[in-house]
């Protein structure tokens, strides 16, 4: 079940790359709405969408139905990652509360669940 679980982690881990990549296409300005949709950064991000599509119905085939959308948490975690690294980001006492909130709902169904 391990190997399923990570497969569904990695998956929300390539959509958060994607999404990371499709918001600096975002900040870019085109020529045309064309080259907006057709370049291969945007043609990139949603390759690797699917990726993560396809990892997710791996990872369902070994995971209880219950524990997908725990898992998928992990993408608040990667994406605040990509934004403070990345982006830059600031992080309040907000962020982090509701982050270690995350970790600790993921902590606590992975130990009890």
């Amino acid at each position: 079940m391990w190997k399923y679980a990570l497969a569904l982690v990695a998956g929300t881990f390539i959509s958060s790359i994607s999404q990371v990549m499709l918001k600096k296409a975002a900040m870019k300005k085109y020529d045309n709405v064309i080259r907006e949709y057709l370049n291969p950064l945007v043609i990139f991000a949603y390759v690797l969408f699917f990726a993560s599509t396809f990892a997710s119905l791996i990872a369902y085939k070994g995971i209880p139905l219950s524990m997908g959308p725990v898992l998928e948490g992990s993408a608040y975690i990667f994406i605040t990652f990509f934004g403070v690294t990345i982006f830059k980001e600031k992080l309040n006492a907000k962020k982090l509360t509701a982050l270690a909130l995350i970790l600790a709902g993921i902590t606590v169904y992975g130990v009890v669940g």
